[in-house]
């Protein structure tokens, strides 16, 4: 700009005015102005633009005050100009013609600055999409695949083709009802509730290893095929362990129930994250629909899961919810928008199994599932066990192989493994083919010590009687034992200063125990306790919760005091009353397969629990007593010394 208006003022001074005329000088501003005038739009649009405007004529004047004239039509753009210029009027028009010319000259300069700006910017953004074109066409023909990618690619096939014969797990495990052993009563109230047209929920209690998870695949494989069930044939088995069901209480994250992945931190898909939209995630109810949904351990699940599954049940859908979601977002999918307004279906029969007592399980969970109860295995159990495996696994083994690994452990998968390890054992002292190889009891023991096992049963059963001493019966969890009490009593050395001495680790509820038994001997005998220094424990210092002991102890005292044997066959349970009276317990059927396994040959249990004692426990007989005289009756032959 500054450039231009130098070339304005130089032209008008640089020819000294007082070297010419006033006309010369003149005219020659005005044909320095035609020059400027033509060199700013052209000549050939300089001649258009005159003829527009009226101005040609004048233009081609000879004279000066015409072409002045001219000259403000061109630079004002105003045809209506039609007054000429005096010749006094001339200089000052020359001055303002002069200052239009300048702002014209200085906005041209501008706009072209601009322009060329814009046509950079013009250039450097369409450069950059050819390049992304370039790119994609790129990406299109060669994929995302490289040397790296194709080369780990290669390495997975490669790992893929490296596979190992099947674990003994998978080799041993049941394929059908008939390899699950011991459980017979477990499967048909489980087929009974399954298998129907309208299936329960059910809560699978029982020992570990015994075959719970197995039953419940097997009778939905079994229930698919009857007439009338509400099952597929494609209905699907989902199977979770409740240990593991970890969730977050602000709905980030659920495995079970599902969550919403919102854009910004979780990483919704690309597109919906682009855009700011939320994205359900269906959980393990979802996938389970139209069949089941197994949980193990369902007792370990937290128990704000656990209510939050309830409603799941309940209501048989899963809803979402997100700060996120715009339901009138034109961007929002129409499979995201039915997920939050209409919830995922999540209608399936529940099937949870726990080592849990069921006191421990959520009683709103209970009271909508129907309860099957798996018994625990016994020895003889164990060894039918084993007996199918050897078989399974096609090879031969000692005929006392079975009966020494039922006496360590009472979990049908954990003597499957012990089998295993034993045959791995025999496979590694004869190196080279597994044909012909042998399971010896040494192969076993090998695996015992190694292991640090000890025999399950450490309480035996006699047939001899003995003084003072009884088998009670207690249970943890689903494991019944049998409980050694042994009492001794002295006279006292002064009458009445007696003293009763107990294990401090028993349990309060034992000590009670106790003081009910001292009562209760001296309503049944006549003596008082007090003359009597008397001590009684529980051999291996074991903690006692609940009353169940109660008769055990008094029976132990009673012999220790009156010096009468009590048949070491046999075994008690209940509670004992102030009155003499037998109340009932938990744990009946454990503590009958726990007196089993210990060799006992008869076992005594509360009337009130007489319905509760399994049937079909062969080698043992169940006997109902009510009072202690009843007890006194079948361990003695004898009825109280005092009525």
């Amino acid at each position: 700009m500054k450039v231009f208006l130098e070339k304005i003022k130089g032209s008008v001074k640089n020819s000294p005015s007082e070297n010419i005329s006033g006309q010369a000088q003149l005219t020659k501003q005005v044909n320095a102005l035609y020059g400027l005038v033509s060199n700013l739009y052209g000549s050939d649009k300089l001649v258009l633009r005159a003829g527009k405007l009226n101005a040609l004529q004048l233009m081609r004047s000879d004279v000066l005050e015409d072409r002045v004239l001219a000259l403000q039509k061109l630079i004002f753009e105003d045809p209506t100009l039609e007054n000429i210029p005096s010749r006094e009027e001339i200089p000052g028009i020359l001055q303002k013609l002069e200052d239009e010319i300048a702002d014209t000259i200085a906005r041209r300069t501008v706009e072209d600055d601009i322009e060329r700006k814009v046509n950079e910017r013009l250039q450097t953004r369409h450069e950059d999409y050819v390049k992304d074109i370039r790119l994609q066409v790129v990406k299109e023909n060669t994929g995302t695949e490289n040397a790296q990618t194709l080369k780990k690619l290669a390495l997975l096939e490669k790992l893929e083709q490296r596979k190992l014969s099947r674990s003994a797990m998978d080799v041993l495990r049941p394929e059908s009802f008939d390899e699950i052993v011991g459980q017979e009563r477990a499967i048909k109230a489980l087929l009974a509730k399954l298998a129907s047209p309208y299936p329960q929920h059910i809560l699978l209690y029982g020992p570990p290893g015994v075959g719970k998870t197995t039953a419940a695949r097997l009778a939905l494989e079994m229930a698919r095929t009857l007439e009338g069930n509400p099952f597929f044939e494609d209905a699907p088995f989902v199977e979770v362990n409740g240990t593991t069901l970890r969730w977050d209480p602000r709905e980030v994250t659920n495995p079970l129930l599902g969550s919403v992945h919102d854009p910004i931190y979780q990483g919704a898909r690309k597109d919906l994250a682009e855009g700011g939209i939320p994205e359900p995630k269906p959980g393990l109810v979802t996938d389970a629909q139209g069949g089941v949904l197994f949980i193990d351990e369902i007792g370990e699940m937290d128990p704000i899961l656990h209510s939050k599954l309830l409603k799941v049940l309940e209501d048989k859908r899963v809803f979402f919810s997100s700060a996120y979601y715009d339901p009138h977002d034109p961007a929002v999918p129409q499979y995201v928008k039915k997920m939050f307004e209409e919830g995922v279906p999540a209608d399936f029969i529940l099937i949870g199994a726990t080592t849990r007592d069921p006191g421990d399980i959520n009683p709103a969970i209970r009271s909508r599932c129907a309860e099957v109860y798996f018994e625990p295995l016994t020895p003889n159990d164990i060894r039918d066990i084993i007996v199918q495996a050897v078989g399974k696994l096609g090879v031969n083994a000692h005929e006392s192989v079975a009966d020494i690994i039922s006496q360590y452990t009472i979990e049908g998968r954990k003597a499957v493994n012990l089998l295993s390890d034993s045959f791995g054992v025999a496979c590694r002292n004869s190196p080279g083919s597994t044909e012909g190889i042998t399971i010896t009891p040494e192969n076993v023991y090998e695996v015992i010590q190694s292991g640090r096992l000890a025999p399950n049963v450490t309480g035996k059963a006699s047939e001899l009687s003995e003084v003072g001493k009884v088998f009670g019966l207690g249970v943890y969890g689903f494991l019944g034992s049998v409980i050694e009490i042994e009492a001794v009593a002295f006279t006292a050395r002064a009458k009445g200063k007696g003293a009763i001495r107990f294990n401090d680790t028993a349990g309060s509820m034992a000590k009670d125990s106790v003081f009910n038994a001292a009562s209760v001997f001296r309503k049944v005998t006549g003596e008082d306790l007090s003359n009597f220094d008397a001590h009684v424990n529980i051999v291996g210092g074991g903690k006692i919760d609940g009353p169940s002991a109660g008769i055990a102890i008094f029976l132990a005292l009673y012999s220790a005091i009156l010096n009468r044997p009590i048949p070491q066959d046999m075994a008690i349970t209940g509670e004992l009353s102030i009155q003499g009276k037998i109340r009932a317990v938990g744990g009946i059927p454990e503590k009958i397969y726990g007196a089993r396994q210990a060799g006992i040959k008869r076992v005594l249990v509360p009337q009130e629990n007489a319905k509760e004692a399994p049937d079909n426990v062969r080698g043992i007989t169940v006997t109902p007593v009510s009072s202690v005289e009843d007890v006194l009756q079948v361990v003695f032959n004898t009825l109280p010394l005092v009525n």
